[in-house]
């Protein structure tokens, strides 16, 4: 028995590689040129990038583009020729994207790019008949009882009510939203909404989940809330006591209570007050007197005068030991050094000297000025000492 062959596998042919054509790969110029024509700018078309053969006695020529926002796209044109002839003919010329370049995001519907929160003032959906959310309203039946309770308890009168698919998407949405019973201000609620005075529930089936706020002073005023949702304006709480945050119970100004002065010190305090100001006076009289004393040096000093005036005696009866005293007292009285006196001192010694020296002036015919009381005084005892030697 002669053994089985295997079949032999037909063998697939290989696709053949166009074959490079000269004269479409040397064709750069007439390329360039169709490129240049296709942009809106002859600049818009850049260096040549490349040449490849897309069949036989088809190209395509490559250049980059220059344009600005198109980094990464190229101009390609696809250049041909007949067989046998070296006529190079322009098929086409179109700007396609490169590896890098940015491209839009792919296209989708308007009806599927809308999003919630899209819609503002002026915009309008368009009509969708197969809306999932929405059912056909409620068609009358010819019963008045019947449609008495589907049209004003159960407002079905409308072309359209909603699914219950469309009921139940509401129901999560709203209670996973911030409107549920997760929401911080919920968490932190001492009480829920379900025992609120504020709350309107709704009709239906969606009232044994949600109502509507009515409290002003609410966050959630005019929207939908959870039953178990909650926030600081409950109309059954209240805000717990807690003490004063005042450090200290009594005032720092106790304006009710009346402070008594007695007056009777004062007059002593004055009387204190006047007798310092008087001893602090009176110093400076204690201190003009011990100044004194230079003066009554002064007064020593003129005695050797006198003691010259007594050794002319020898001389008297003639005119020339007169005018001799004379001249030495004028003499002695110049150099003594005038001696600042108090006024009750001076007026003293003035009075005093005044006396003795009209005595003096009664005896004797001669008198000699001082330049001060005190010294006028003493000229004039010494001059009648003269007078009567």
């Amino acid at each position: 028995m002669p053994a089985a062959t295997l079949p032999t596998p037909a063998k697939r042919p290989r696709a053949a590689r166009p074959k490079v054509d000269a004269v479409l790969v040397d064709a750069v110029d007439v390329a360039l040129s169709a490129a240049r024509e296709a942009a809106e700018h002859p600049g818009d078309v850049g260096e040549h990038l490349a040449a490849t053969m897309d069949a036989d006695r088809l190209a395509s020529h490559t250049f980059a583009c220059t344009m600005r926002g198109y980094r990464g796209w190229h101009w390609t044109v696809t250049v041909a020729r007949a067989p046998r002839s070296k006529t190079v003919t322009v098929c086409e010329v179109e700007l396609l994207p490169g590896a890098e370049a940015i491209l839009a995001p792919e296209w989708l519907p308007w009806s599927e790019r809308l999003r919630p929160g899209d819609i503002g003032p002026g915009d309008v959906l368009p009509f969708r008949a197969d809306d999932p959310r929405l059912v056909p309203g409620y068609t009358p039946s010819g019963d008045e009882e019947e449609d008495r309770v589907a049209i004003e308890e159960l407002a079905l009168a409308r072309a359209r009510v909603l699914s219950p698919e469309g009921r139940d998407e509401a129901a999560q949405r709203w209670y996973a939203g911030s409107r549920g019973p997760t929401t911080p201000g919920s968490v932190q609620a001492a009480s829920d909404c379900g025992s609120c005075g504020f709350l309107v529930l709704l009709q239906g089936s969606l009232g044994q989940v949600f109502g509507v706020c009515a409290n002003e002073w609410s966050e959630d005023d005019g929207r939908v809330v959870s039953l178990d949702h909650g926030c600081g304006a409950h109309s059954e709480t209240d805000v717990e006591p807690h003490p004063t945050d005042w450090p200290d119970d009594a005032p720092v100004i106790d304006e009710m209570t009346v402070e008594i002065v007695d007056l009777g010190a004062q007059p002593a305090a004055a009387a204190d007050a006047s007798a310092t100001e008087t001893a602090s006076q009176t110093e400076p009289v204690v201190e003009t007197e011990s100044q004194a004393d230079p003066a009554a040096e002064a007064a020593s000093q003129t005695e050797p005068v006198v003691t010259t005036e007594s050794q002319a005696e020898p001389a008297d009866g003639h005119d020339g030991g007169t005018g001799q005293a004379e001249m030495t007292l004028d003499d002695s009285v110049q150099e003594t050094t005038p001696v600042e006196t108090t006024p009750v001192e001076t007026a003293a010694a003035g009075s005093t000297d005044r006396g003795t020296s009209e005595d003096d002036t009664s005896e004797g015919d001669s008198t000699v000025t001082g330049p001060t009381g005190t010294d006028e005084g003493q000229d004039s005892t010494s001059q009648g000492s003269v007078a009567d030697a």
